[in-house]
């Protein structure tokens, strides 16, 4: 599968985006679909995830309670609306797919090329 996102840009602290990942290619259904994001000079970390094939989802400790992830099948599509938006979740976010019958925290087998989203005033 390959995988598009758009949604990032710039916000103030306490502002939100909603970003999108969009899935071409079939099986969406049966794909974990997780957002990772990295800061300049931190490493790569996974922020949330939805499991497709029994809707679980996973959220960093740092982001509960103010990300939510969603997923559409009908569209194919993958969303992360972001809340109450801080300076350290300054990055760059990537979308990517993990294999069915894993499920997520596992290695992503396909990844976007990842929209920056900057909290600035």
């Amino acid at each position: 599968v390959q995988l598009k996102e758009s949604g990032g840009g710039l916000v103030q602290p306490g502002g939100s985006l909603k970003l999108s990942c969009v899935v071409s290619g079939s099986g969406f259904e049966d794909y974990a679909i997780g957002w990772f994001r990295q800061a300049p000079g931190k490493v790569r970390e996974e922020v949330s995830c939805v499991d497709n094939a029994d809707s679980s989802t996973y959220y960093l400790p740092s982001v509960k309670g103010r990300f939510t992830i969603t997923s559409d099948k009908a569209e194919n599509t993958a969303h992360l609306e972001m809340n109450n938006l801080r300076s350290e979740d300054t990055a760059i976010y990537y979308c990517a797919a993990i294999t069915p019958g894993y499920g997520c925290g596992y290695a992503p087998e396909s990844w976007g090329r990842g929209t920056q989203v900057t909290v600035s005033a």
